[in-house]
């Protein structure tokens, strides 16, 4: 989904859920700190169809895809969860068939499953509506007699009826609304037992139990933020490539303890790694070109160097998103993603890099470079090293390990992006020059990347040191 799409839009939406008994008195708000004025609205009559896959993948991850009428905001609403309270919840306008937009956010999820009713939920809804005294909407407050039945040969059930109570936070504070729960609470409220309708109508989703060993855990654990940063590369978030590949990262590190059980799978998640990659060298090029630009005082700024380099590198940037999204919505991406939830939900425990295997492959690495031919491709290979112990570390909770790693990779990743920089500079140069265009920019730009990689590779022995004391 596009963060400009016109046809859809974007809410923040904190809110908590009450259990009460039917016959239970509607809470006063009178003498509420900060609360100016209490509106009570019409009655709304909401009716709405829930969607989700056969096996209720949706519903396992608390996200939630309706199509809903009545009330002030009809139309195809996809709930996000983003905190104990807080969900996203992305609208788009009513129609008959689920708009392509909010498929495209749940594609990690739904993959090329059917969606269909899961459910149908009515609604009788009584708001009140907590102004302060500019008249803006703190909080509302939503008393729900819910009539509701599950959809489905396999999960059809008989009608259900209940009565709930929600808090709606507006332009209040946390203050606020915990002042307002507590509210409830006294009056005879408990918390909601289910975090939404659709939870309570098909009961708690049957989420598979993660594995107790560690490093199995944290695969698990990756595997989720695989597909929050998928969801962040589909809406374009800031930082959303760099994000998506460093947990393909960590998800490979962990697996490279057992390559030949896993090398279908590694090989996958390689070369979608490559293909985000395109995305993401051209995304730190434009950006290490402006910053290096901006510190240039304008006089040494000769040509249009600053449309070669910097326009020209997010041009690219935008080629590989597109090619890169092209990849996530693919059959292939899907059975990468299928085969990482059948290694999560396998009964047998399998084994995981080790601490121990991936600080061996780091001093290996470091070995080889001293007598290699290409010592910038050496030095890659002992940043790849220790990307991999980090993330090895970090899953066996060995954080004084995992920090050392992680200065190793920073220090060389700063290397090798200005060999990256250095290798397009040379390139640009001579187009420059072709096209008649004064080149003394570059060679300074060249100058300057070549001192920051010497900075780096001095660097480099003190860093290892320290490692090795704290593996000792």
């Amino acid at each position: 989904m596009s963060a400009t799409d016109p046809n859809t839009a974007q809410y923040r939406e904190v809110e908590r859920k009450f259990d009460v008994d039917a016959s239970a008195t509607s809470p006063s708000f009178d003498d509420i700190a900060g609360v100016a004025r209490v509106e009570q609205l019409p009655e709304q009559a909401l009716a709405a169809v829930y969607f989700d896959t056969p096996g209720h993948d949706l519903a396992a991850r608390r996200v939630t895809l309706r199509r809903r009428t009545g009330g002030p905001d009809p139309g195809w609403h996809l709930k996000l969860p983003t905190g104990p309270d807080t969900r996203t919840e992305v609208r788009a306008p009513l129609g008959p068939e689920i708009p392509n937009d909010l498929l495209d956010t749940v594609a990690a999820i739904v993959r090329d499953q059917p969606l269909a009713p899961v459910a149908r939920i009515c609604t009788a809804r009584s708001v009140v509506v907590l102004r302060d005294d500019r008249g803006e909407v703190l909080a509302e407050f939503c008393d729900d007699q819910v009539t509701a039945s599950a959809e489905g040969s396999e999960h059809e059930q008989t009608e259900q009826h209940w009565r709930e109570w929600e808090l709606e936070l507006g332009y209040g504070d946390l203050e606020l609304l915990d002042r307002l729960s507590h509210r409830l609470l006294d009056t005879g409220a408990g918390p909601a037992g289910y975090g939404s309708k659709l939870a309570r109508v098909l009961g708690a989703p049957a989420v598979p139990a993660h594995p107790t060993d560690r490093l199995h855990r944290a695969l698990a654990e990756q595997i989720e933020q695989l597909l929050v940063a998928d969801r962040a590369m589909r809406a374009d978030a800031d930082d959303a490539v760099h994000q998506m590949r460093v947990t393909i990262r960590r998800i490979r590190s962990l697996l490279h303890g057992e390559e030949s059980a896993h090398a279908q799978l590694l090989g996958e998640l390689r070369e979608l790694g490559a293909v985000l990659g395109v995305a993401r060298d051209a995304e730190v090029l434009a950006q290490r070109y402006q910053q290096a630009l901006d510190e240039l005082r304008p006089e040494l700024v000769r040509g249009p160097v600053g449309e070669r380099l910097v326009d020209g590198s997010l041009r690219r940037y935008q080629t590989g998103r597109r090619r890169s999204l092209a990849a996530m919505r693919s059959p292939r991406y899907f059975r990468l993603l299928d085969g990482l939830d059948d290694l999560v939900n396998a009964s047998a425990a399998e084994r995981y890099a080790t601490v121990d295997i991936a600080y061996r492959r780091l001093r290996k690495a470091v070995k080889a470079a001293k007598t290699a031919a290409d010592r910038d491709a050496a030095l890659h290979r002992i940043r790849k090293a220790a990307k991999r112990l980090r993330y090895a570390a970090a899953a066996a909770n060995e954080k004084k390990i995992a920090k050392r790693a992680k200065a190793i990779q920073s220090l060389l990743g700063d290397h090798q992006d200005s060999v990256v920089s250095r290798a397009h500079l040379l390139q640009q140069a001579d187009a420059a020059l072709a096209a008649g265009q004064d080149t003394f920019t570059y060679g300074l730009l060249y100058a300057r990347e070549a001192e920051l990689a010497a900075q780096s590779r001095a660097k480099l022995r003190p860093a290892l040191r320290k490692l090795d004391r704290a593996v000792q």
